[in-house]
């Protein structure tokens, strides 16, 4: 009862704060562009996909049956970040932009170099077209599936067990793109350079949301119960 509490009054916090409402609608907006945008480049370079290339990790290890991991994996770091936004929702603002330019920096990428996936690799089984659009498309570098979860361990770097669960789903998830071979080694070693490159930018273009985000960062305690 005392976390329901807690959520509560941060709730009631906000009522007056206008700012907040803006920028979260905003944010909102942005994240959902940059959705957009991946999914149509994604399509996109699908489309125009070139031949394979070699890879010395995956043309030197069999493929994996890895798609249950690739799927729900990347579902429950999406909840992860849910449930945090929730609890705290002055995060809400900075991480939707920080994702946001994430997705929307990937786009660009994404639309530069049209490799095919690797001849051998794990099929995305699963009877869902959200699956197949997020999950099954020709957008190889640079990897989502590392990029979003360190992104978070990055925003989360004060809170030592946010940030260590976040880095544990991103290893996670680069092996299993990798052993999957729907990524190649590039795409998955690349995502930690670009997206700490991202972390920054952020904080400096969303200064204000991130002094915000950061008024509920506490270096000892999950919940943090003060604000």
């Amino acid at each position: 009862m005392n976390i329901i509490k807690y959520v509560a009054g941060r709730y009631s916090e906000l009522v007056s704060e206008q700012y907040f409402y803006y920028t979260t609608i905003v944010s909102v907006g942005f994240f959902l562009a940059s959705i957009a945008t991946t999914q149509f480049v994604s399509a996109y370079a699908s489309r125009i996909a070139s031949n394979p290339v070699t890879d010395i990790i995956l043309s030197n290890t069999p493929v994996y049956n890895t798609d249950g991991w690739i799927v729900y994996g990347a579902l429950a770091v999406a909840v992860a970040i849910a449930v945090l936004i929730f609890l705290h929702p002055k995060r809400a603002p900075f991480i939707f932009y920080s994702l946001g330019l994430l997705f929307f920096i990937r786009a660009f990428f994404m639309s530069l170099t049209h490799l095919g996936l690797y001849p051998l690799h794990t099929e995305i089984n699963f009877q869902s077209r959200l699956a197949l659009a997020m999950f099954g498309g020709g957008d190889e570098f640079f990897s989502g599936h590392v990029s979003a979860p360190f992104l978070m361990a990055l925003l989360f770097w004060k809170d030592m067990r946010l940030r260590f669960s976040f880095i544990f789903m991103t290893f996670v998830l680069g092996i299993a793109v990798l052993l999957g071979h729907v990524h190649y080694s590039i795409d998955v070693a690349a995502a930690f350079f670009i997206t700490y490159a991202i972390y920054h930018i952020s904080r400096r273009f969303f200064s204000t949301e991130y002094e915000l985000f950061m008024t509920t960062i506490s270096r000892h305690t999950l919940w943090n119960k003060k604000d």
